[in-house]
């Protein structure tokens, strides 16, 4: 096996102590070393493969270059892979690597992160107080943010799911619709997205003076779809629209109603959340509000960033707008 190459490597091939490599490679500020010499380290760092070693970088520094995301136990959909892969670029733009873990009930992450050393650690979901008591006095930078709860403090960044559920109740209500439908997943690992989604909807109705959505359960299959779209619209007063909790939500609707017969927008309208790729490509082009993923990420990695090299944040509002995508289906 091939012995990896070291900064006393390096320092033989340029004919300089190991220190002034170091200084060389880390770029180390006040240190006056002179333009000829630098370029042989960094020519032989070159011809030698060289690569610094992340543990001697994180012993040097006390942590890390990692930012450890914890992942809520949540399926892991179009929407939230978005994000995961927008972040991962948005992180490593400002030279930071991200890594993940999933939330596994009754672990902590106590091992975790005394194992890595991460920079800064970016919660999901809520971190225990008594945890992030220790994270903090370790140092770790933390942001908990989307439907982390606050749990004794611990930066959260606000995401509130309540306007989404309202900006489609205004939206199926400003073109007429008063007896709505809600599009709820059997997936209970989603409540902490979706009771504050189908709350916002209620509220709207209640300040419109509409009655209340009539909720069920839509799997995402066509006969779970067609189930409810048929006790939705086959009892008057019928059901005219749809607000659906995600994307994916109301694909199976444009499935079920296409199984039972009915048009949209004609017969039932239907609204999503997330605006993922394929929403354009739906029959009918999919009405949905878009939450923006690029620019969240880009607010997270952001103050991220800030955050780790000691300058005052203020996190936002919102880690981004959303806006309504006005297509064919509602």
């Amino acid at each position: 096996m091939k012995r990896r190459v070291t900064a006393a490597d390096v320092a033989r091939e340029a004919g300089v102590s190991q220190a002034t490599v170091s200084y060389v490679l880390n770029n180390t500020p006040h240190v006056k070393i002179p333009d000829e010499t630098r370029q042989r380290v960094l020519d032989a760092a070159a011809a030698l493969r060289y690569t610094p070693s992340s543990a001697a970088r994180a012993l040097r520094l006390g942590r890390s270059d990692l930012v450890l995301l914890i992942l809520p136990n949540v399926p892991i959909g179009s929407a939230l892979a978005r994000v995961l892969e927008f972040l991962i670029d948005e992180v490593e733009k400002r030279g930071l690597t991200l890594i993940t873990r999933r939330e596994r009930e009754g672990q902590g992450m106590s091992t975790l992160w005394r194992d890595l050393q991460p920079a800064a650690i970016l919660a999901l979901h809520a971190i225990e107080p008594a945890e992030l008591q220790e994270l903090k006095a370790a140092g770790v930078l933390v942001l908990e943010t989307l439907f982390a709860q606050a749990k004794g403090g611990g930066g959260r960044l606000a995401a509130p799911q309540e306007p989404l559920g309202a900006m489609q109740l205004h939206h199926l209500a400003s073109r007429g619709h008063k007896r709505i439908g809600y599009a709820a997943s059997p997936d209970p690992r989603l409540a902490p997205f979706q009771s504050p989604r189908l709350q916002g909807v209620i509220e709207a109705c209640l300040e419109l003076k509409l009655p209340a959505p009539v909720v069920k359960e839509v799997g995402l299959d066509v006969d779970s779809a067609a189930q409810a779209l048929t006790a939705w619209t086959s009892k008057k007063p019928r059901i005219t629209a749809i607000c659906a909790y995600n994307d994916e939500q109301a694909f199976a609707l444009l499935a079920g109603a296409r199984r039972v017969g009915l048009r949209v927008p004609e017969d039932i309208a239907v609204i999503g959340i997330d605006d993922i790729p394929m929403a354009p490509l739906a029959i009918p082009p999919l009405t949905t509000i878009n939450l923006h993923p690029r620019l969240m990420a880009s607010n997270m990695a952001g103050l991220i960033a800030e955050g780790i090299a000691g300058k005052p944040t203020t996190p936002p509002a919102r880690l981004a707008g959303f806006e309504l995508v006005l297509r064919e289906s509602a």
